[in-house]
């Protein structure tokens, strides 16, 4: 039998409100109508792709990250913990080690070249990781970070390992990424075969979208952009795209009834024609993608 690899969509966007949430959603339900698609929301800190996708829990697990704890008992104070902690996550406080999880990247530094093995790691939850299945084409993962935990980025890595080894044969691996251009969008879009940028025609979606660009031509990946709200500000972004050779994909043209849709989390793909019509473009740009890469 002849494997297939799942070709990896991030949507991501150089700020938030542009609408990545809306892309992701109504993509991966479109594409579900002829292909088998996992949407991931891997925007941790405030996932909402599951306001707009109801289905049957089939899953639901804690993730945990590893942090070190300190016994006294056996710790003789020399100090080498804080000197290779790069995050400043282990202390000496006189005869006392303290151990900051906030900071703590998990990289075992500390616990491995303890000479007394008095800091071995143990599981801290970080974070939740839910499950649903949508229909028979379609299954919806949300990672969500538990509150008051500071780095996203370990639970990225984790809800994509669930992914990639859950769902290694599925045609789309659909991700919802996390806004800006910072660690965690980074992270999300790091093994992603294809990225989609999602702006506004404004000042503001241009400026941010530009560091997105950039970042996307940093990490070496094909992307090209998605305008959303077309028909507001101004013509910037597409004098923008046509300067820097950025491929337009489609324009999801400024409609009351999409806020509408979107207010009442329903789906906007099949309900407004001019919206029908943009998001074929999206899905054809996709699909080709997708034989080219088999090509």
């Amino acid at each position: 039998m002849i494997s297939k690899k799942p070709i990896k969509i991030a949507i991501a966007s150089g700020k938030g409100g542009t609408g990545k949430t809306t892309l992701s959603t109504n993509l991966a339900a479109y594409l579900a109508e002829q292909s088998n698609v996992v949407l991931v929301d891997l925007d941790v800190e405030e996932p909402n792709s599951g306001l707009f996708l109801k289905g049957n829990l089939i899953h639901q697990e804690e993730k945990n990250k590893m942090i070190p704890r300190w016994e006294q008992d056996k710790c003789t104070l020399c100090g080498i913990c804080q000197k290779v902690c790069r995050f400043h996550a282990v202390l000496q406080l006189g005869k006392s080690i303290v151990v900051l999880p906030e900071l703590c990247h998990s990289c075992y530094a500390c616990s491995d070249l303890c000479p007394a093995q008095a800091l071995p790691m143990q599981p801290m939850q970080m974070g939740e990781l839910t499950e649903y299945e949508i229909n028979n084409n379609l299954h919806f993962i949300e990672s969500r970070l538990k509150i008051g935990e500071e780095q996203a980025v370990p639970l990225i890595k984790q809800a994509k390992k669930y992914v990639a080894t859950k769902y290694p044969q599925v045609d789309f691996q659909v991700y919802d990424c996390p806004p800006g251009t910072s660690c965690p969008m980074i992270e999300a879009t790091r093994d992603a075969d294809f990225v989609i940028l999602i702006t506004e025609p404004t000042p503001f979606g241009l400026h941010d979208v530009s560091l997105a660009v950039e970042t996307m031509r940093k990490l070496n990946k094909p992307f090209g952009i998605v305008i959303n709200r077309f028909g507001i500000g101004n013509d910037d972004i597409v004098k923008y795209c046509d300067t820097e050779n950025i491929p337009i994909i489609a324009k999801i043209p400024n409609n009351r009834k999409v806020a509408e849709n979107y207010s009442s989390g329903k789906l906007i793909y099949n309900e407004i024609p001019e919206v029908k019509n943009a998001f074929t473009q999206i899905l054809n740009y996709c699909m080709a993608f997708k034989k080219k890469v088999a090509e």
